[in-house]
């Protein structure tokens, strides 16, 4: 199955969940989308409640169908909670990093900016999205993008960053500096749901 690329907020409200992580997706309309408004939402049966938590993270990161599941399959291959695991994994992809460190607004945005090749890994030129990086690298912009208006803009936009990234806005350039711990990450999502989707 082909990467979703329509509307986000239609997608996100259809989910009940903020893909980009921002809520101003539900603020307006915290409804599902369709021609009718607000309709009696029908309860949903616990394998219900488990892909709608799957799809959730799935398209706030970005994945199609199959790159989910081998990744999950990794993550329960590790020691440790497979859940945790898994969205460990995902934060350690590139383009999320990307995004995570500011150099663009949102993770699609951010997996244009590592397939065109203005990204590079600790010198070198890297464009694979999906690349899992490891602690201690140091992701960069390339020096001939530098004065790219985007890159700039997103910079500026961006107000914080998480403590398991350290960026040097001036030379547009961030270390990944630990694996992040789960108290850092989106406390809305239930990863168990997610492992008792794929363990059922």
């Amino acid at each position: 199955m082909a990467r979703y690329t329509g509307p986000v907020w239609k997608k996100a409200r259809r989910l009940s969940f903020s893909v980009l992580e921002t809520g101003e997706e539900l603020k307006k309309r915290q409804y599902a989308p369709g021609q009718h408004g607000p309709t009696k939402r029908v309860k949903l049966s616990g394998y219900g409640t488990q892909l709608r938590e799957k799809q959730r993270v799935r398209n706030m990161y970005g994945l199609n169908e199959r790159q989910f599941a081998n990744l999950f399959r990794k993550a329960s291959k590790m020691d440790g909670m497979a859940g945790v695991n898994f969205l460990i994994l995902l934060e350690s992809r590139l383009d999320n990093l990307v995004y995570r460190m500011g150099f663009a607004t949102t993770r699609r945005a951010a997996r244009q900016l590592v397939n065109h090749g203005h990204i590079e890994v600790n010198g070198k030129k890297l464009d694979i999205p999906s690349a899992e990086i490891k602690p201690g690298s140091v992701i960069s912009v390339r020096e001939k993008d530098l004065n790219m208006k985007v890159i700039v803009d997103a910079l500026e936009a961006k107000i914080s960053t998480p403590a398991f990234v350290d960026v040097d806005k001036d030379n547009k350039k961030g270390t990944f500096v630990r694996l992040p711990e789960r108290s850092e990450l989106n406390p809305e999502i239930n990863e168990a749901l997610i492992v008792e989707y794929y363990n059922r």
